[in-house]
């Protein structure tokens, strides 16, 4: 079982990255979970989602220790840090991080989610740069199937597909190089 949360700023892509992962795994054959929250303000406030993956039935959606935290910016960091897993992950968009949790009980990679997403030409793609990072972190789906579910999702829009493929594509590649 993978207990994965992901948390930023709303506008970031923050659920839609969780809710993407969890309808991948569910095509994939997995059990899954994904519950939002978010603040009032939705775009700019914080939102946070909790994905759970299984080859088992999933008993309760609640994430208490997370497996993996990617955290979309500093406030995210500085709020879930504490509640990853010992020996557990956390994937930080470094373009908005700027202080590392002081943990040394878990990993930490840094991955410059809007920078890399500002070269492909859309900032807005830095949340499908960080999906690229856990999917070779973590390995729980393959990348054709997050393609092939955009497809699903964007039947028409063939420029947003190539461009989450780069995205995912340089997350992907960026965590390689880091592991």
């Amino acid at each position: 079982m993978a207990k994965l949360l992901f948390a930023g700023f709303g506008g970031q892509g923050v659920l839609f990255t969780g809710q993407l992962l969890a309808r991948c795994a569910l095509r994939e054959g997995y059990q899954v979970s994904w519950v939002p929250s978010y603040g009032p303000e939705m775009r700019g406030g914080t939102a946070h989602c909790g994905v759970i993956i299984s080859r088992d039935k999933i008993s309760s959606p609640v994430i208490d220790c997370p497996d993996i935290l990617l955290a979309f910016n500093q406030p995210s960091l500085d709020k879930f840090a504490a509640e990853v897993a010992p020996e557990g992950a956390i994937i930080l968009n470094s373009s908005l991080v700027t202080s590392l949790s002081p943990r040394a009980d878990i990993r930490q990679y840094l991955i410059e989610a809007n920078q890399w997403a500002e070269k492909l030409g859309a900032i807005k793609a830095a949340n499908m740069v960080m999906l690229g990072a856990l999917v070779k972190l973590s390995e729980l789906v393959k990348k054709e199937t997050i393609l092939t579910e955009l497809a699903t999702l964007f039947p028409t829009d063939e420029k947003l597909i190539a461009l989450n493929n780069q995205a995912l594509t340089t997350g992907y590649r960026l965590l390689s190089d880091k592991k």
